[in-house]
């Protein structure tokens, strides 16, 4: 099941499912609603390339009204076929890399 389906920045439709949503709350507990993936996915501060998988890619987003000291969002994207589908999301104090 389709959470939601986007164009991401880079113009490729790209899915969360309830799965995935599902592992995030589990192990991200600090991604509360799925609406901050889809802005991150929509509006991005910063995208980078994996590199040792090029079918893997990271949308950061700074959220400066966040009042906890991880403030910026990564949602970690798998291309496969064209598509774009959310592996996972998390906070983090800094861009890596």
């Amino acid at each position: 099941m389709t959470i939601f389906e986007i164009i991401n920045k880079k113009g490729i439709k790209t899915r969360l499912t309830k799965e995935r949503w599902t592992h995030i709350r589990k192990k991200h507990p600090e991604v509360e609603e799925w609406e901050s993936i889809k802005e991150t996915l929509e509006k991005p501060d910063k995208i980078l390339e994996d590199d040792f998988n090029e079918s893997i890619k990271y949308f950061y987003k700074f959220y400066k009204h966040s009042k906890k000291p991880k403030r910026y969002l990564c949602v970690v994207i798998n291309y496969l076929n064209g598509t774009g589908y959310v592996l996972t999301a998390y906070a983090t104090k800094n861009i890596k890399w």
